[in-house]
């Protein structure tokens, strides 16, 4: 299972950011290369992004790279200097349809033989942030098996449907919900967009929650001070986990009885409980392994 709860973005033109980054205990960094590198520095940021690779993952974090978007000419060569051994994934902004992400997967079987990368490995987080890519995001979220989770933006988003972006995010209620259901169904992690707010942690903490209580595993972050709330946030806590526990043992008991259902705590336990619990189990066992 792959554990994205915090995916941090560090600017890829900037190397002092860059060589803390991995120590900041996100789950995965997003060396950038598009909005926060400015059309002057995007070979400098490529050169810097290349070279940090394995410096970046030794601190613990996967190393994803947020390229530019294959429309404006510049993910040729954003790729070509990335996809190396390290590289655990790519970002993909400003994802539209389906076409996008397999479009951004055949230039990465290229690559990958090319540069002596793994055929397969470079996994793959479209980045939803247009009305039209809400629309389809359950062509985008199953378009390829690279596809290990789908993102939000909801500032490019909010810009797209010509609406203020407000910290309460009334305007964000019905894509995030639509994304987050697609990933589900497909069978990938849902990334829910950033908190604006770094230096507001009840903010950081109610927003958290309300995606997580929508279906999102993980959250994009723009500062490291974000951190270690949302990975507290999105992990199963130990109370949950032991509960967790203590259904799958007692539906396990009784199924072995020819019992269907059961009542444990004054409470009804059926198989899509079961289920639930178990789903529990196994994010607390992939954060531990992944700690």
């Amino acid at each position: 299972m792959i554990v994205l709860r915090t995916m941090l973005f560090t600017p890829g033109n900037n190397m002092r950011m860059i060589a803390k980054s991995g120590d900041r205990g996100a789950d995965a960094v997003i060396l950038d290369l598009e909005d926060s590198v400015p059309i002057p520095d995007k070979e400098t940021g490529r050169l810097f992004v290349r070279d940090a690779l394995a410096d970046v993952a030794a601190g613990g974090s996967q190393v994803y790279v947020r390229i530019n978007a294959l429309s404006t000419g510049l993910a040729d060569d954003d790729l070509a200097w990335i996809v190396r051994p390290g590289l655990s994934g790519i970002v993909q902004p400003k994802a539209e349809r389906a076409s996008d992400v397999t479009d951004l997967c055949a230039r990465l079987d290229a690559l990958e033989s090319e540069h002596g990368v793994n055929a397969g490995t470079v996994r793959v987080v479209p980045l939803i942030e247009t009305a039209l890519g809400v629309e389809n995001a359950g062509d985008i979220a199953g378009a390829s098996e690279r596809v290990v989770a789908v993102a939000f933006g909801g500032v490019d988003f909010s810009r797209d449907m010509g609406v203020e972006l407000t910290p309460q995010g009334a305007e964000l209620a019905y894509p995030r919900a639509r994304i987050a259901v697609a990933a589900r169904a497909s069978g990938v992690l849902a990334i829910d967009t950033p908190c604006l707010q770094v230096r507001d942690d009840d903010r950081l903490t109610a927003d958290t929650r309300a995606a997580r209580q929508l279906g999102f595993r993980g959250k994009l972050l723009i500062h490291p001070s974000q951190v270690d709330t949302v990975n507290e946030l999105l992990s199963p806590s130990d109370n949950d986990v032991a509960y967790a526990r203590k259904v799958v043992d007692a539906f396990e008991a009784a199924r072995a009885k020819g019992l269907g259902a059961i009542s444990l705590d004054g409470k009804m336990i059926d198989v899509a409980n079961f289920q639930q619990a178990k789903d529990v189990l196994a994010a607390a066992d992939a954060i531990a392994a992944h700690r």
